[in-house]
């Protein structure tokens, strides 16, 4: 049976003051989130909190399909308490959060996803992008109407689709995986992979442990200067490895 390690980070990046992102490591459960707040400061960060919190204070048991249910449920409770909180606080003003979850349950992996919050996975010193953004940009390359080419210069690449507190019903995005040994996961906020392309992702999680690609993955978005929060979190099979929940915050 595979056992995980992961590690986590969260920075406020390099222009702005606030951090709006939330992750949570559940590695006892294998539950393990990140939450991109979005509506400003005491709005967004408040949402991904409120997300990350609820999370936190459900238990899993055996059942696999008694989990994920309590976990869906879980994200639709919040949606509907950050829409109430919006109307009774910010006078119904949007605010909200994407999020990005992922349960590993022996060889399987479940991921939820709401929002340009993202999964990817490497596998044989491949990266694969798992989850598919709900966002305008993707719309637009769906729809033919933007060039891959063209992405780079798309002036509304930030505006999302789909949120946790963005409308009254709330669709989850939901996959089921097998697990490989050897295998990393990558679950990132947007600030990430808009600071660093996917090749230098991929050549970074090549080199090392999780621990020390944490650090690079980090450098590296700062580096670029990581216009937005950056928050990511790296999961592999233990394999051995003492490495537990080790977290870096700014």
């Amino acid at each position: 049976m595979l056992q995980f390690a992961s590690t986590e980070v969260t920075h406020a990046g390099s222009v702005r003051e606030v951090n709006e992102d939330s992750v949570l490591s559940k590695k006892e459960s294998g539950l393990w989130v990140v939450a991109d707040g979005m509506g400003g400061y005491e709005a967004g960060d408040v949402a991904s909190k409120m997300l990350v919190d609820a999370l936190d204070e459900i238990t899993l048991g055996d059942s696999i399909t008694s989990n994920i249910e309590n976990i869906e449920q879980t994200v639709l409770d919040v949606n509907q308490r950050i829409i109430d909180h919006s109307n009774l606080v910010f006078e119904g003003r949007v605010f909200g959060s994407t999020v990005v979850l992922v349960y590993l349950y022996e060889n399987l992996g479940f991921v939820f996803w709401a929002g340009d919050s993202r999964l990817y996975r490497l596998r044989d010193n491949v990266l694969k992008k798992i989850t598919r953004d709900h966002s305008q940009l993707q719309e637009m390359l769906d729809s033919n109407l933007l060039l891959p080419e063209e992405v780079e210069n798309y002036p509304d690449h930030n505006i999302i689709t789909r949120a946790v507190g963005a409308e009254e019903t709330l669709m989850l995005d939901f996959l089921a995986f097998k697990i490989e040994e050897d295998d990393k996961f990558l679950l990132c906020s947007d600030g990430l992979y808009n600071s660093v392309n996917d090749n230098q992702v991929q050549a970074i999680l090549n080199n090392g442990s999780i621990h020390l690609n944490s650090k690079q993955l980090i450098e590296a978005a700062l580096e670029n200067g990581a216009s937005d929060n950056v928050s990511f979190i790296l999961i592999q099979d233990s394999n051995g490895e003492t490495i537990t929940n080790v977290k870096f915050r700014s």
